[in-house]
C-alpha cells in the first residue's frame, strides 16, 4: 500500500471496541480531550455502564473541553461504530481466536487508511493478523493503556510490519489526550512494563501456591520495600481478575516453552470455585471488597476499578425554608467518596425511593409529593439525568416511596405509604396494578399508620415480593410482609391470603433489600434507641423454619445510632452495603454491619440510594 496516507482525525471518532473496565477509561481518555468517541459493545447493560462512566467519571481525567464538547455515543453493532473511525482500539477479551476475529471483522466494516489498534496485554499484534490482508496488517499495533486516568502509559508496539509514521502520529495524539506513550524498539511478548511484571507475578504466586507467605505477608513486605504507597502485586492480580492473569500466564508458558511451575493450576483452583478477584461476589486471593476503598483509606490507582457509583436522594428538608416541599435532589456520588456529589435532578417534591435498570439505560424514583395530598408520582430519567419524563401520574399514588425494578421483566414495584397498597407497573409507567391493599387512605390513610407500606423488596429467583408496615412513630409496631409477585388465582389485592407476617414488634422498618444468594432480608429501622435507627437483618431460612406466622424467628441488629436510618442499598459484588439516613450522612459497611465508612455529610437530607457499576 505505497499510496497510503495517515488519516485525519476531523470529524472522524475513536472507535473503542469493548466497553469494559479499560474500555471505558480508554474511552474517556480521548473524551476528555475533545475527540468524538464511539464506543461498540454488544451487551446492552455493558454498553449503557460504559456511556454513563464517561460521562459521569470524566473530572477525573482532567478534561480539556466544557462539557458540552463531549462526544461520546454508543452502538451495539460494529459499523456504524468504527465505520468512519480514524483509529480503532480493540479491548475485547484476551483470547487470541476472538481477537483474530476481530480485526478480521474490522478490515471489512472500516475505511483503509483507519489505525487499528490492539490493547492486549500479552499478544503480539503480529498473532492479530492471521485473518487480515498485508496492507491491512501495516496498518496495526499495539496500543496498550495500564489503567487510566491514575497510570497515563501507553505502550506501542508493531505488528512487525506496521507503518513507521504510524508511530509518531500517535504519539502525539496520545499526548494530546494526556497520555504517554512509550513506543517498543523492538516486538516484545509483555512489551515493556508486562514483561517485567511478568516476571515478578510469577515468582509471586509461586511463594503463595507453595505456601511460602499468604497474599498479605507478600503484599505487605512488597510495599515496604519497594513501593510504600504504590499496588502490591496480590492487590493487582485481584484487580486485573485472576481469569485474565491465567490466561496470560499460559500464553507466555506456550510461547517461550516454560515449565509452569504449578502456578496455572493454583489459579485454576481459584477458578473453579469462580473466585476471580475484585470483579465477582466470592472475591479471588484476597476477600470481596477487599480493592474498594472509601476515604481515609491509602488509595492506589487499581483501587476502585470495581466499585460502584452511588445514585442518592436529597429529600430536600436540608435545603432553604420556604417551598421545601419541592427542593428534592438525584445526587451522583462515589463509592470512595471521592467525587463531589453532583446534582443530575433537582425541583423534586420530596423524592424518597430510587432504583436502577441498566438494560434499560433508565432511572426510576418515586415522589411523596405534598405532605398531606394526594399527589405522590413516579418519574423516570436516563441515567445522567437527562429526559426526565412523568411515568405514574400524580395522584395514581398518594405518597410512593421505596421502588424495586424486575430486571428480567422490565415491571416497578412500589409500595404507597397513606395509600396502604403495594402496586406495580411496565417500566413506561402503563399497567398500573395493585398487588397488595391494606385500607382505604380516604378512611384509614391518616389514622392507622400500622397499615401503612413503606419499604418494598423482590425475590424473583423464588418470585417473592416484601414489603414493611412502618406503624406510629416510636410505637414498635412495625412489621415486615411477603406474599407472591404474582396474584393468586382469584384474589384481589385487599382478600389475597397469601400473605405472611415475617417479623412482627420492629420499631419503624423503612427501607428493605434481599441477597438472594445467601437468603438474607436487610432492612433500615427509624424509631428509638436501642433497637431503632438502626440497620437489620434476618436469615430467611431462620424465618421459614421458626413456625410462626409472626415471625418469631428473631433478627440482628447489625449497626446502630444512625440518624432516622432511610436508604439501603447492597453492592453485591464487593459485599457492602450502603445506608443513608435523613440526619445527612451516606454510610458504607462490610455485610456484617462492622467497618463503618461515612462517605458523605451534612449536604442533603437523605433518602433511597442505588448503585451502578463504575
Amino acid at each position: 500500500m505505497a499510496s497510503w496516507e495517515l488519516p485525519s482525525p476531523a470529524n472522524r471518532p475513536v472507535a473503542i471496541l469493548g466497553g469494559g473496565v479499560l474500555g471505558r477509561r480508554i474511552a474517556a481518555c480521548w473524551a476528555a480531550a475533545g475527540y468524538r468517541v464511539h464506543i461498540r459493545d454488544p451487551d446492552a447493560k455493558q454498553l449503557t455502564g460504559a456511556l454513563q462512566y464517561v460521562k459521569t467519571e470524566l473530572w477525573r481525567y482532567k478534561p480539556t473541553v466544557s462539557a458540552d464538547r463531549v462526544d461520546v455515543e454508543g452502538f451495539r453493532d460494529l459499523a456504524p461504530a468504527a465505520g468512519d473511525a480514524w483509529l480503532v482500539v480493540e479491548c475485547v477479551p484476551e483470547k487470541l481466536g476472538l481477537k483474530i476475529d476481530a480485526f478480521a471483522e474490522l478490515e471489512k466494516a472500516t475505511r483503509p487508511d483507519a489505525i487499528l489498534a490492539t490493547n492486549s496485554s500479552s499478544f503480539k499484534s503480529r498473532e492479530l493478523t492471521a485473518g487480515v490482508a498485508p496492507d491491512t496488517a501495516r496498518r496495526i499495533l499495539n496500543a496498550h493503556y495500564v489503567i487510566p486516568p491514575d497510570i497515563r502509559t501507553v505502550e506501542l508496539m508493531t505488528s512487525g510490519s506496521t507503518h513507521e509514521a504510524i508511530f509518531p502520529f500517535l504519539q502525539h495524539h496520545l499526548r494530546a489526550s494526556g497520555m504517554l506513550p512509550m513506543v517498543a524498539h523492538r516486538e516484545s511478548t509483555g512489551f515493556i512494563l508486562n514483561r517485567v511484571w511478568a516476571a515478578i507475578k510469577r515468582e509471586v504466586l509461586m511463594v503463595v501456591s507453595e505456601g511460602v507467605a499468604s497474599p498479605e505477608e507478600v503484599d505487605a513486605a512488597w510495599t515496604e520495600m519497594f513501593i510504600k504507597h504504590g499496588v502490591p502485586p496480590c492487590e493487582l492480580m485481584d484487580s486485573v481478575g485472576l481469569d485474565t492473569v491465567s490466561l496470560i500466564e499460559q500464553h507466555y508458558i506456550d510461547e517461550r516453552g516454560l515449565r509452569d511451575p504449578g502456578v496455572i493450576a493454583f489459579l485454576q483452583s481459584y477458578i473453579d470455585q469462580g473466585r476471580l478477584g475484585a470483579k465477582c461476589s466470592k472475591g479471588g486471593l484476597y476477600p470481596p471488597g477487599h480493592c474498594t476503598k472509601p476515604p481515609g483509606d491509602e488509595q492506589g490507582p487499581y483501587d476502585n476499578l470495581h466499585a460502584p457509583a452511588l445514585y442518592i436522594l436529597d429529600i430536600g428538608l436540608a435545603n432553604e425554608p420556604g417551598g421545601a416541599f419541592k427542593k428534592g435532589r438525584i445526587l451522583l456520588g462515589s463509592a470512595d467518596g471521592e467525587a463531589p456529589l453532583r446534582t443530575l435532578v433537582d425541583g423534586q417534591p420530596m423524592p424518597d425511593g430510587i432504583v436502577l435498570c441498566l438494560a434499560a439505560g433508565k432511572m426510576f424514583w418515586t415522589n411523596m409529593g405534598t405532605p398531606g395530598e394526594n399527589d405522590g408520582s413516579i418519574l423516570s430519567s436516563d441515567l445522567d439525568g437527562g429526559n426526565v419524563q412523568v411515568i405514574v401520574t400524580p395522584g395514581t399514588a398518594h405518597t410512593p416511596k421505596q421502588v424495586a425494578v424486575d430486571q428480567d421483566c422490565q415491571k416497578l414495584y412500589f409500595s404507597d405509604r397513606e395509600g396502604m397498597r403495594v402496586l406495580r407497573c411496565n417500566v413506561d409507567g402503563s399497567a398500573v396494578e395493585t398487588l397488595v391493599q391494606t385500607g382505604s387512605w380516604r378512611d384509614d390513610g391518616f389514622r392507622d399508620p400500622t397499615l401503612w407500606c413503606v419499604g418494598v423488596a423482590l425475590a424473583p429467583r423464588e418470585r417473592m415480593l416484601y414489603w414493611t408496615q412502618k406503624g406510629p412513630s416510636k410505637s414498635s409496631q412495625g412489621r415486615i410482609f411477603r406474599a407472591a409477585m404474582d396474584m393468586p388465582a382469584g384474589a384481589t389485592a385487599a382478600t389475597r391470603t397469601d400473605i405472611e407476617c415475617l417479623l412482627a414488634g420492629l420499631p419503624e422498618p423503612v427501607d428493605l433489600e434481599i441477597d438472594e444468594d445467601s437468603r438474607t432480608l436487610y432492612w433500615t429501622d427509624g424509631g428509638e434507641l436501642p433497637r431503632g435507627n438502626s440497620l437489620n437483618r434476618v436469615s430467611l431460612d431462620a424465618v421459614d423454619n421458626s413456625g410462626s406466622a409472626d415471625g418469631a424467628g428473631g433478627y440482628e441488629i447489625l449497626v446502630r445510632n444512625l440518624h432516622e436510618a432511610i436508604g439501603l442499598a447492597i453492592d453485591k459484588k464487593n459485599r457492602h452495603i450502603y445506608a443513608t439516613d435523613l440526619g445527612g450522612a451516606v454510610y458504607r459497611f462490610n455485610m456484617n454491619g462492622k467497618d463503618k465508612k461515612k462517605l458523605y455529610e451534612d449536604q442533603g437530607s437523605f433518602g433511597g440510594i442505588a448503585l451502578r457499576d463504575r
